[in-house]
């Protein structure tokens, strides 16, 4: 068998967490089956897609580099195709037009609903309507067998089992022609050739009325695999709260794609205890029957740990180009300064996110004028002055301007003051830093330059000098 997977989603919003993880359990299955990806946005919705929505799509899909083989395709491109498929069913007797009005249906659903019986359309139409109101525009309804019953085989719940007599004739077409949800899906994964159905599984009771209509066809049936939802701690559905916000606000908040992935991947799989995987491992572990059956729940501290650990474990060059996005959002031009990936070395173990590597990382880059007052009123008093003189004398002496030597210099001012590492170390890192926090003051020091740094230095020494003329 060719396998065929396929993504599509509605672009009625963003790409959101249970989503992104029903496109990539889609796309690991293709690629470990030698297969295709088809990527299909489901925009027959006119008054609630928008265009916005679809490219929030398409960039969280890039974002994640979950490459698509085909398409994207559009249902609104596929109308034509659609009403073919309808008319021929109507021809073949497997649908039929209703002419029953909102008032009508209301009221049997009332009525049904009164007598604790499940509401659903009753049939009035299905043998025909000897005189068809002529001011009254149809719906096409699906005649649904009366008999029997569906089984899914469904690779992840195991067998379902729905009786056709708790299915009612759906509506395939509306009353202005538009196809409705259940008529696209089906007519597109036959044209499509899909071979495994991988979606949410509250898309489950959709099924049962999606083979019908597929057998009505004479289409073969796909294979299906409902992927179960996910949970916030609270065992509730995920939401804003629980942090189900689009997949593009995570790169926002400066995660990598490859933990949003590692952490998906283990939302509802796992390989024994292994919680590390790459790419590559994903693709070759991976498989439909190893999900587990039940919810699972968003962990927020699971996923930062993740990305704390691709930041600590990456590729500093990959991770210098990622950085550089970073430093760019905030108005920070990085030609001129150190090399990228020299500052991911010196930053990797103290970020969490990106967007912490980039704040802590700025002053490398642009100038400052002011330093942060809580560093400064600790670390700028007058016993700073001495230090911070003979380290500027120091090092503008310095030959080599390397960590080793820098370091050296340092330990050699403390000694020579008698004073503590610390209470010479902390006053320069607030001095070039402009705060009190940077990685080893040697490597931040040769990272910088000399003349950032004794600029740095002077500039400190002014603001001392400052407060004590005003103390």
């Amino acid at each position: 068998m060719n396998v065929r997977t396929r993504f599509a989603p509605s672009p009625t919003g963003y790409l959101h967490i249970g989503g992104a993880r029903t496109a990539l359990f889609s796309w690991l299955y293709a690629k470990k089956m030698g297969g295709e990806f088809v990527l299909r946005i489901e925009d027959t919705d006119r008054e609630r897609s928008t265009e916005a929505s679809v490219q929030a799509i398409l960039d969280g899909m890039g974002w994640l580099d979950l490459a698509h083989d085909e398409g994207p395709f559009y249902q609104t491109q596929r109308f034509d195709r659609y009403k073919e498929v309808i008319d021929t069913l109507v021809a073949d007797g497997h649908a039929y037009p209703c002419y029953c009005s909102k008032e009508r249906l209301d009221e049997v659903r009332e009525r049904q609903m009164s007598n604790k019986e499940k509401p659903r359309y009753d049939g009035c139409c299905r043998a025909g309507v000897a005189q068809p109101p002529a001011d009254v525009s149809p719906v096409i309804r699906f005649k649904n067998p009366q008999e029997g019953s569906v089984v899914i085989d469904d690779l992840i719940k195991g067998r379902v089992v729905v009786n056709n007599c708790e299915l009612d004739d759906l509506i395939l077409a509306r009353s202005d022609g538009t196809p409705t949800y259940n008529l696209t899906v089906v007519v597109d994964d036959f044209d499509m050739q899909i071979s495994h159905v991988i979606r949410g599984d509250d898309h489950l009771n959709n099924t049962p009325r999606q083979i019908n209509i597929l057998k009505a066809m004479g289409a073969p049936l796909p294979h299906y695999a409902h992927v179960p939802m996910i949970l916030g701690e609270d065992g509730k559905r995920l939401s804003k709260r629980h942090g189900a916000v689009s997949v593009m606000q995570y790169f926002e908040e400066g995660f990598l794609p490859e933990a949003l992935l590692n952490y998906l991947m283990r939302l509802g799989w796992s390989h024994g205890d292994q919680e590390i995987f790459s790419r590559a491992e994903m693709t070759e572990l991976f498989d439909l029957k190893d999900v587990n059956g039940a919810a699972s729940t968003f962990n927020p501290e699971k996923l930062l740990w993740l990305n704390q650990h691709y930041i600590k474990t990456s590729d500093p060059e990959y991770l210098g180009g990622v950085l550089k996005t970073y430093l760019a959002k905030l108005d920070c031009d990085c030609s001129q300064g150190p090399e990228l990936a020299k500052v991911v070395e010196a930053q990797r173990e103290r970020a969490k996110t990106m967007v912490e590597m980039a704040d802590n990382s700025l002053f490398f880059y642009a100038d400052f004028s002011e330093f942060e007052e809580k560093a400064a009123k600790k670390n700028f008093k007058a016993a700073a002055q001495a230090p911070l003189q003979k380290l500027q004398q120091v090092l503008t002496e310095l030959p080599e301007w390397q960590a080793e030597p820098i370091h050296q210099c340092v330990m050699a001012v403390a000694e020579q003051l008698e004073l503590k590492l610390g209470k010479v170390a902390q006053p320069l890192r607030v001095a070039v830093a402009g705060k009190g926090i940077s990685p080893p003051i040697d490597i931040t020091l040769e990272l910088l330059g000399r003349e950032r740094t004794l600029a740095r230095i002077e500039m400190a020494l002014e603001y001392i000098e400052r407060r004590l003329q005003t103390a």
